[in-house]
């Protein structure tokens, strides 16, 4: 199992501006001795630094939200 390393002075925001939490600056399989505020937590295999965030609320991490795409509709012809 990884570790991932926490940096609460980072902010994560949704694609609307919501805070939703705390990055995640790197994970390891082998954690290292680090300053506070930073601090390691487990976290799966697939989570990538800065692609998933660190949610303090709930103690766990999360995928970060991509913008939905609008769907594309045919223009009309003339």
């Amino acid at each position: 199992m990884k570790e991932a390393l926490i940096s609460p002075t980072e902010k994560v925001y949704n694609y609307d501006g919501t805070l939703i939490g705390d990055r995640v600056a790197e994970t390891t399989t082998t954690p290292f001795e680090v300053a506070p505020p930073l601090f390691w937590t487990a976290c799966n295999d697939d989570v990538q630094a800065d692609q998933w965030y660190y949610d303090p609320a709930t103690f766990t991490i999360d995928k970060i939200p991509v913008k939905p795409v609008p769907p594309v509709t045919d223009a009309p012809t003339s």
